[in-house]
């Protein structure tokens, strides 16, 4: 895919050395180029480019201002800024309005081409030589705060929600092990949900049944709920993007236990 750049410079030798560097890269090609601000805002709304190289000093319109229209009226432009200014103020400016890449020109020859693809992909990129003020934008800290929360769910979710891979040599042994921990799990309360063949539901409700377990009565109030296994799987596996046969959201753990079994010709059961 051709990635459509508008360069944005009032000093022509610097606009040219940009343009050269860029078209010069596969991928990559320079649409148009402007020079004051309100030019660059206006070639921005017609051209809708997907990636505007943009200077700070600009006459009629500065950069910053610039940029905060652009946003507007092409969000789905990326803006990497080019420019001789290097206040931390300005930087943090710059990246309060939502843009990606802040190059200051003497850094240009060295870190035009790497913050090109850093901004591309939606990562940040500010110059070396910018490096030790603490810059950061609203974007970031909020992201940085979602980053916490999920990361803190996710661990609440694997703390929680273990699961136990466990392999046998027959049916028998399947079945006589499942049925001493539906029957631990129904007698403190908790709610049981097997997925499994005929059979195997049969004969599981079977040896309940033989223990006294009113299974009738546990089933009325949903705490068992048996469901056979080729219902189960035929409602969210598609056979295109599954793996050794399963959907791929099931665990590699469980996809290796499975080859394990296959190969010592065992049952698995997760529990």
């Amino acid at each position: 895919m051709t990635i459509r750049t508008l360069v944005v410079d009032d000093y022509e030798p610097v606009r040219r050395f940009i343009c050269s560097a860029l078209s010069n890269q596969p991928g990559l090609q320079v649409i148009s180029e402007a020079s004051d601000g309100l030019e660059a805002v206006q070639k921005a709304q017609d051209l809708r480019p997907d990636l505007i190289v943009l200077d700070v000093g600009l006459p009629t319109l500065n950069g910053i201002e610039a940029a905060r229209r652009i946003r507007t009226l092409s969000p789905n432009s990326k803006i990497l800024f080019v420019t001789q200014e290097s206040s931390p103020d300005l930087v943090q400016a710059a990246l309060e309005i939502g843009t990606l890449g802040y190059v200051v020109k003497s850094d240009a020859t060295g870190e035009l081409l790497p913050a090109v693809e850093a901004v591309l992909r939606g990562q940040r990129f500010v110059s070396s030589s910018l490096a030790g003020h603490d810059l950061i934008s609203p974007e970031d800290e909020l992201q940085a705060e979602r980053e916490k929360v999920v990361s803190h769910f996710r661990r609440q979710s694997v703390e929680s929600n273990r699961h136990e891979l466990r392999l046998y040599s027959d049916d028998a042994a399947f079945v006589d092990d499942f049925a001493h921990s539906i029957e631990a799990a129904l007698e403190s309360g908790k709610a049981v949900l097997v997925v499994a063949t005929e059979s195997h539901r049969a004969n599981l409700l079977q040896r309940l049944r033989a223990d006294g377990v009113d299974v009738d009565s546990a089933a009325e109030r949903n705490l068992y709920i048996s469901i056979d296994v080729a219902d189960a799987l035929s409602s969210v596996m598609d056979t295109s993007t599954a793996e050794h046969g399963l959907p791929k959201f099931v665990p590699h753990a469980i996809v290796n236990a499975l080859r394990t079994a296959k190969e010592r010709h065992l049952r698995l059961a997760v529990g």
